[in-house]
């Protein structure tokens, strides 16, 4: 048993010792000079851009879903007229930006796994090393950065269209005009509920790239590596984002939600 278990720890401790090696050089290339302008857009564009659709159409379901299943119950206690109060406090605050970076998480996390992998085990990173480039600034820093930036903007887009889900819900069942449901959402929301979501989804999206640099660049030669680190990177950066979620979710009810 001792002998099955100290190599687990071993292999544990050793994966921890070079992420914080990675996350090191990802530090230093950043403010190193250089920084690959177009490279940085360019990842913005596909992480941005090209996962928009999906955000959008997962979050306009999901906020159109909610009202359907909160409706029955809040008409039970009399207060229908709360629901476009719950969905937006629910909505900014948790639900639109964990499912942002789950939907990302699959999305993003394994296609840069996937990449980076394919160009580790065609020894692309090496030539490129050996050729005096910087792949570190050039695929990591990158692509990091843009997760940091395009997440935490996908968020809050995915949010107004998880409303816009929920103002299709509630002309379904009831009449309200779009106009007063969208004064109800936004008298619901305070500065505080804005900004502990906005902080979380900066920190998912460097989860995100930051896992997905990580299990890619550091896979091993061999094309099963590439489907192991895709695998790999989406796993491991959906733990971090609920991990992530219940640090923030703590800290922010301490200081802003606790009376």
């Amino acid at each position: 048993m001792a002998e099955q278990v100290l190599p687990a720890w071993k292999r544990w401790l050793d994966s921890v010792g070079d992420q914080g090696v990675f996350f090191t050089g990802f530090l230093r290339n950043i403010f190193s000079g250089g920084f690959e302008w177009s490279e940085f857009v360019r990842q913005c564009y596909e992480i941005g851009y090209r996962s928009f659709a999906l955000v959008g159409i997962t979050s306009f379901i999901m906020g159109l879903v909610l009202i359907l299943q909160l409706r029955p119950t809040m008409v039970s206690f009399g207060a229908a007229s709360m629901l476009p109060k719950t969905l937006s406090v629910s909505f900014i605050r948790e639900i639109g930006p964990v499912i942002t970076a789950i939907i990302c998480a699959g999305k993003i996390a394994s296609s840069i796994g996937a990449e980076l992998g394919s160009m580790k085990v065609t020894e692309q990173i090496d030539a490129m090393d050996v050729s005096g480039a910087n792949p570190m600034q050039y695929l990591v820093v990158t692509r990091i950065l843009a997760t940091s930036l395009m997440v935490p903007l996908l968020s809050l887009m995915g949010d107004v269209i998880g409303l816009l889900g929920g103002y299709l819900a509630v002309t379904l069942t009831d009449k309200m005009s779009f106009f007063l449901y969208f004064n109800k959402c936004i008298a619901a929301l305070d500065f505080t509920d804005f900004l502990p979501a906005l902080i979380k989804s900066v920190f998912f999206g460097f989860a995100i790239g930051f896992v997905g640099c990580y299990k890619g660049y550091n896979s091993n030669k061999g094309t099963e590596s590439v489907g192991i680190a895709a695998n790999s990177a989406v796993v491991t950066a959906s733990l971090w984002i609920f991990f992530i979620d219940m640090i923030v979710v703590q800290i922010s009810t301490i200081l802003f939600y606790s009376k």
